[in-house]
């Protein structure tokens, strides 16, 4: 959208953000126009109800877009189909369309709506209500549902609004008393496909079998609908997720808006300097409240997405800060939005959002998806979410129904970020990633054959769908669980015969187990809730715990009862955990050697490791960044079995005379190893589909399982997730984009843009910058070369053989 005078909306509000920059401030690394596209219609199709085509009329669709016709159409065909396309392009009536249809025209019919948030479930159970059409009794049934009304859902609900974690655990479990539903069931929805990723991911692909295999146990065999945000191979992610082949939508024939892009880097803090006296960037969740405060001034419609709940709730509060001094009123117009929330708290926060009521909010990730936010000017994203998906997706809350809005990604002191800012190509240029999941993980794939004998006994031919019961994985699994006595191999298939059911041990999401309740001693209020498996960082006795913009201390976590106890107290440090890692190696899958002359090599491994970690402290710092003690913790260890890509260099090219070798003192070896381990974990999300939370890695000297200075980075999920595997796929990129993050920035020693790690469990002590350039030096000079000379024999060969054929002929 331009505005009269040629200016496009998104770039007069980048001009009044930039107003506001003190004078030698230079943020902005890159801006760029995105132009607008124009809508491409088609006509309702001849079998859509006349009562639905009419309903969504009064609601304002005078006539659909072209992609949504042709995933409605290949839906009633009978084809399961995914909707790739943009944020905010009407992907809910490609699924809507069909289904209504079928159960207006078809009065028994029955259907199920999936989506990873409540949020999201929530506004798309709204959006159909309020159609007003008779006899559908779309309902929900989720964690928030009252207890009195999940007997009516059950026995008279006809589309069922729902997620992956109520699906595990209270639909599959107890399907005998969703018979009737299961009967009928025509259409099953799976809104925001692409979120399904990872360990997450992979769950989700078995629990859609599970789902799959109790509908054809009651005669159904309904149609698969996915809706994604663009994504690369959309047709295959989608198969690979329900097991079932998928037709891809791609063309997005939906208008939208053009949008202002501003890449932003937050200045140094000359006056501030962190560990081991390494400059400091002001942190992009300070830089995102300030311009999220100077939007709300202009009266700007925005959300900031910032990584963390805690940052979320620091943006907010600093923004209100801002206002409070401009005008107390616009401060109150300001909320922080996270997962963890009650649900009456997200409830009023959504009203607020829809109703005009909040002219901002600092989020996490929970309103990525979720709650149609019709009108927002600007988006502000904190951070490098992870993916380019997740960016785009982020980015396309602006501008919604056409209109022009403002995008700015703010870099984090974080070498990934300061690597995107200056290379914009890499965000705005490259296609997103395919999602990366495995079914076939042992971790995931057991749990949920314990699951599937539970809910119905297994045999041969349903055991196709998980894999085949020949196939290594399924007949591992199986094995064990009759080796645990919970399942008996009978003639006719395998039987479960514990008395109790497995679902509630099986943590979809990978959080490692249950939630730990954050609850205020005093009045026993209970504030919200953490993963277990980060409940050792998040709320260890002494942290500081931020909920709603009050400050909170926690006095006692109890992980057996799963109850963190914190009382009301707003200290003037903030606290940082600190770990130790050990790492062993349990099997290697596969070994590639690159000798550098004749008494030295480096090495490549891809693998299973044992990884251990252990929170042992933390620190508590004050706002400029110095440490005012440390606080020993008695916390238990946790083991960790998943896979990892690792590098071993030998102790000639590291120290030694090798040609060439680092020539590094053995004193700076461990330093060394630890700045290119922290670099490279930082760049590996621009290769995989993950995020720097979802890796971990430990560099050592010496390894006593490969004798050898070695660098391994890992998946931070139990058996892996495809992050590591493709970390090893992708090693020269991958390492060489690394080095280059190092040798551009410009600190003399190493900060948090190129070699620090913000959860380094040693405080990111030793780090030697240069050191790490030059063991990357030596890792791409032996891996280049030996790909060298395989592409050059490769080619020789080919030349070869092209000769002797045209001899031949």
């Amino acid at each position: 959208m331009v505005e009269r005078d040629g200016t496009s909306r998104g770039a007069r509000l980048l001009d009044r953000v930039l107003a506001g920059v003190p004078a030698g401030e230079a943020p902005l690394t890159h801006v760029r126009e995105l132009p607008d596209r124009p809508a491409r219609h088609a006509d309702w199709p001849d079998w859509a109800a006349e009562d639905v085509v009419a309903a969504l009329r009064e609601r304002g669709v005078r006539r659909p877009w072209r992609h949504q016709v042709d995933a409605a159409e290949l839906a009633w065909s009978g084809q399961h189909v995914v909707l790739a396309t943009g944020t905010a392009s009407g992907k809910s009536l490609g699924y809507q369309l069909p289904v209504l249809t079928r159960l207006t025209t078809d009065p028994r019919a029955t259907a199920l709506y999936l989506s990873p948030t409540k949020a999201l479930g929530a506004d798309q159970l709204r959006s159909v209500r309020e159609l007003g059409l008779p006899d559908i009794r779309p309902s929900a049934f989720d964690g928030d549902t009252p207890m009195q009304e999940r007997d009516w859902v059950r026995s008279h609900a006809r589309w069922v609004f729902t997620n992956p974690d109520m699906l595990h655990r209270g639909v599959l479990p107890a399907h005998a008393r969703w018979a009737r539903f299961f009967r009928r069931l025509t259409y099953v929805v799976v809104d925001e496909c692409h979120t399904y990723r990872g360990l997450f991911g992979s769950h989700v692909a078995l629990l859609l079998r599970r789902l799959r295999r109790v509908a054809n146990r009651y005669g159904a065999d309904p149609v698969f609908v996915l809706a994604s945000a663009t994504v690369s191979h959309p047709a295959g992610s989608a198969s690979q997720l329900t097991g079932v082949p998928c037709v891809a939508v791609t063309e997005d024939g939906s208008p939208r808006g053009g949008r202002t892009v501003a890449l932003w880097e937050p200045p140094l803090l000359d006056q501030l300097a962190g560990e081991q006296g390494a400059p400091v960037r002001r942190s992009a969740g300070t830089e995102a409240a300030r311009i999220l405060a100077d939007l709300v001034v202009e009266g700007a419609r925005s959300l900031a997405f910032v990584r963390s709940r805690r940052g979320a709730e620091l943006a907010a509060l600093t923004a209100r800060r801002i206002l409070d001094e401009v005008d107390p009123a616009l401060a109150e117009r300001v909320a922080a939005y996270r997962a963890g929330f009650l649900p009456e708290e997200r409830r009023s926060l959504e009203r607020g959002l829809a109703n005009g009521d909040l002219l901002a909010v600092a989020t996490t990730n929970a309103l990525e998806l979720g709650v149609d936010i019709a009108g927002l000017d600007a988006v502000v994203v904190a951070g490098y979410p992870g993916t380019l998906a997740s960016f785009w997706q982020q980015s396309g809350r602006a501008g919604r129904g056409g209109d022009g809005a403002l995008v700015v990604f703010v870099a984090r002191d974080d070498p990934l970020d300061t690597y995107l800012v200056h290379h914009p190509a890499a965000v705005l240029d490259r296609p997103v990633e395919a999602t990366v999941l495995d079914p076939t993980n042992p971790y995931v794939l057991a749990p949920h054959l314990a699951c599937a004998a539970a809910e119905l006994p297994l045999t041969s031919q349903c055991l196709d769908a998980f894999g085949g019961a020949d196939s290594a994985p399924v007949a591992e699994a199986l094995d064990q669980l009759i080796a645990d006595q919970v399942v008996r191999r009978r003639p006719t298939g395998w039987y479960w015969t514990s008395p109790e059911r497995p679902h509630p041990l099986v943590d979809i999401r990978g959080g490692g187990g249950d939630q730990v309740a954050v609850v205020e001693g005093d009045s026993g209020r209970m504030l919200g809730t953490v993963d277990s498996g980060a409940a050792c960082w998040q709320v260890h006795p002494g942290a500081v715990y931020l909920h709603q913009g009050e400050a909170y201390v926690v006095d006692e976590l109890d992980l057996d009862t799963g109850v963190a106890l914190v009382h009301a107290e707003d200290p003037e440090w903030s606290t940082l955990p600190r770990d130790v890692v050990d790492i062993s190696v349990v099997r290697v899958q596969e070994r590639r050697r690159y000798p550098v002359g004749p008494d030295a090599e480096v090495t490549v491994c891809l693998g299973e490791v044992e990884v251990t970690s252990q929170v042992v402290g933390y620190l508590r710092r004050l706002p400029s960044g110095a440490v005012l003690d440390r606080v020993a913790l008695d916390l238990p260890a946790q083991t960790l079995r998943t896979r990892a890509v690792w590098y071993t260099v030998g102790q000639e090219l590291l120290c030694g005379s090798a040609p060439g070798g680092a020539g590094l003192a053995p004193a700076r070896v461990p330093g060394a190893l630890h700045a290119a381990e922290h670099a490279a974990i930082g760049l590996l999300p621009l290769f995989a589909t993950c995020d720097r939370w979802d890796i971990g890695g430990v560099s050592t000297a010496l390894h006593v399982d490969t004798g050898e200075a070695t660098v391994f980075v890992h998946d931070g999920h139990p058996g892996g997730a495809g992050f590591a595997d493709r970390g090893f796929a992708a090693l020269v990129p991958w390492l060489a984009a690394t080095r280059e993050a190092i040798a551009s920035c410009a600190c003399p020693a190493g900060c948090p843009s190129c070699v620090q790690s913000p959860k380094c469990g040693n405080g990111n002590e030793p780090l030697d910058k240069a050191g790490g350039l030059a063991v990357l030096d030596v890792v791409l000079a032996a891996v280049g070369q030996a790909d060298e000379q395989r592409d050059h024999a490769v080619q020789f060969d080919n030349d070869q053989a092209a000769e002797r054929s045209a001899v031949t002929s």
